[in-house]
């Protein structure tokens, strides 16, 4: 971690960083003082994606989280800079947070952007979306919420695209992938390789 990430935890944690708890879901209207609809992004990296939508949608709620100390450190800077009400970050697994922090049909939308695709094949179950995960995600879903998911590497798209299919409380918003819609910001390593050739799969299913 850079001394300003460093900084950035210690100055801003009590503000921005929601403790990991096992035994009480979050109340929202408690953690943000508002009853405005509620959004997660699983695994926001370095923050820049998550803070520049919180930035773009004021009118919304935002719960980021991470287990990289660095992106976190740096999502907080980036929040206090923008002078951000409206994002929260919680620093821990996102299996266990979404398991026993949120309450069901709580969650407007949920963002998973550029998750690791774990190439190899001997790897593959340490992947994050799975049909377990999903459903657990689903639970989260208020009625006609989404679940967005992008990633680079296409055969985990497929196979993300097949996971989200055998969902039965899942609707495709598309055909299969989608166009990126316009909330999604463009990361600087998505445009560095959309300039080499590379491609990108956007998947959207809303809660049925």
């Amino acid at each position: 971690m850079s001394e300003g990430q460093k900084n950035a935890r210690q100055k801003l944690g009590d503000k921005y960083l929601l403790p990991f708890q096992l035994k009480s879901k979050l109340d929202f209207n408690t953690v943000f003082k508002n009853n405005n609809p509620t959004y997660l992004e699983i695994g926001f990296g370095m923050g820049d994606t998550a803070v520049e939508v919180a930035q773009s949608y004021p009118e919304h709620n935002y719960i980021g989280v991470e287990v990289h100390p660095p992106g976190v450190g740096r999502a907080l800077k980036l929040s206090e800079d923008s002078g951000l009400s409206n994002i929260r970050v919680i620093e821990h697994d996102a299996v266990e947070v979404t398991q026993h922090m949120l309450p069901q049909k709580s969650l407007s939308g949920i963002h998973i952007f550029f998750p690791d695709p774990w190439p190899k094949k001997r790897h593959h179950k340490r992947r994050l979306i799975n049909g377990e995960f999903v459903h657990q995600l689903t639970l989260l879903l208020m009625d006609a919420g989404y679940l967005h998911i992008a990633t680079d590497w296409e055969e985990y798209a497929e196979e993300i695209l097949a996971t989200l299919r055998e969902n039965h409380h899942l609707e495709n918003t598309a055909a299969d992938f989608c166009e990126r819609p316009s909330y999604r910001p463009t990361t600087k390593f998505e445009r560095r390789g959309l300039k080499l050739g590379h491609q990108v799969w956007d998947i959207i299913f809303r809660k049925c």
